[in-house]
């Protein structure tokens, strides 16, 4: 059975190193990539709910009272997508900056990449999303939030790499101490404040609204300390150091994590309690504040980042490829998956000659569609990929 729906889916130091005019371009690092690439898998499951489960939309922090397991724990994974693909643009600026002259160079990139993703949200996603050219709502999503959070970064980078850090996490671990600051619409600083932190709608001059989905300040921690443990990932670097380092750093979170949500205060606005079921109370101490990211979103989210990070390093080498191929064009694919799904959400529709967008009906179907529609992506990414690593384009470096 289907259902109808007319709703719309929603490490340097101070010293630079001397400037080389034409560096040669570093080999990618497959375990990154193949990190990459699983996330935007899991992504592409979470945007197939988004365009194909409209019939059930979840909320975040979920409605535990509303939402089966199965989708709890769909939109659950999808958690990770975020804050490991930020960390790692942090990390990437600075494999990027390392053989090109450091901090000015980590600057300027990350300027001129952060004023195009944030172009890109407002025109060619948001397209994707609504397929209306003056949709009433702008969403500023997760594109939008790395925009921004790379031009934070790029002012950060020329600071010691221990001062960079210290930021990174206090703000990571501290920016819940703002969430009872809220500032009205209308007044004074209220735009500024839905960017920042408080979730919300800003007038926009020619009408309508932008609705700031992503508050940027938490992403700005992450992708600062990104930034820092580029080094760990440097040519010369011991393996072995850094797989102690991905484990230790993981572990730290996640005691982090555990250790704020037991304690059920400070860190997340919601508080969890005992269900019925250890099913229901195993839901309610993983049902997390996405928006802004709660301090142990971000712990249990990076935590599990840096493990699933080491495990790849030490995987065969065929999984990790093919992982790679869609985590060596992560931008490309973004674009091209949010296209595809809706317009074979519209296909469908057209075929059973209903209005608006069809819903599927349980969420098994979603994962087969996701499933389906990776396979084309895929082929798509390893030939774009190949065409990226050929050309000498300088625009190509921003896809």
């Amino acid at each position: 059975m289907l259902y109808i729906s007319n709703q719309t889916p929603g490490g340097h130091s101070r010293e630079a190193a001397p400037l080389v005019a034409n560096p040669p371009r570093p080999a990618r690092i497959r375990s990154i990539d193949a990190l990459r690439g699983l996330v935007i898998l899991l992504m592409l499951v979470d945007h197939t709910r988004e365009f194909f489960y409209l019939h059930a939309q979840v909320a975040d922090p979920m409605n535990l009272a509303a939402t089966s397991p199965d989708l709890f724990f769909t939109r659950l994974a999808a958690h990770l997508c975020a804050p490991v693909f930020v960390a790692l643009t942090g990390v990437a600026a600075w494999l990027y900056a390392a053989p090109r002259g450091g901090a000015p160079a980590a600057a300027a990139f990350l300027a001129k990449r952060g004023l195009f993703l944030i172009a890109l949200e407002w025109t060619v996603v948001n397209f994707a999303w609504t397929f209306d050219f003056t949709p009433a709502t702008v969403f500023l999503q997760v594109i939008w939030a790395i925009g921004l959070s790379m031009l934070a970064l790029a002012a950060l980078v020329h600071l010691p790499r221990a001062a960079l850090l210290a930021i990174g996490l206090a703000i990571v671990l501290g920016h819940n101490l703002l969430d009872s600051i809220h500032v009205a619409p209308g007044t004074l600083g209220h735009a500024l404040w839905a960017v920042l932190h408080d979730r919300g709608f800003i007038d926009l001059p020619w009408g309508g609204q932008a609705r700031t989905s992503y508050p940027v300040l938490p992403w700005i921690g992450v992708i600062a300390v990104g930034y820092t443990i580029g080094p760990w990932f440097a040519r010369g670097v011991d393996p072995a150091w850094r797989q102690r380092a991905l484990w230790g750093a993981g572990g730290v979170a996640l005691a982090g994590f555990a250790a704020l949500r037991a304690f059920n205060g400070y860190g997340e606005p919601v508080p969890w309690s005992s269900g019925e079921t250890a099913l229901q109370t195993a839901m309610s101490f993983l049902n997390l504040t996405k928006y802004p990211p709660s301090a142990a979103f971000l712990l249990v989210t990076l935590g599990l980042g840096a493990w699933l990070l080491a495990a790849l390093e030490k995987l065969p080498a065929r999984p990790v490829a093919m992982l790679a191929v869609f985590g060596s064009a992560p931008l490309f694919f973004y674009i091209l998956h949010l296209y595809l799904l809706h317009i074979l959400n519209r296909l469908v529709g057209l075929s059973l000659d209903a209005e608006g967008l069809v819903s599927l009906p349980d969420v098994a179907s979603l994962w087969l569609v996701a499933m389906l529609v990776a396979i084309p992506c895929w082929f798509a990414c390893r030939r774009f990929g190949q065409a990226k690593r050929a050309s000498g384009a300088w625009w190509m470096r921003y896809l």
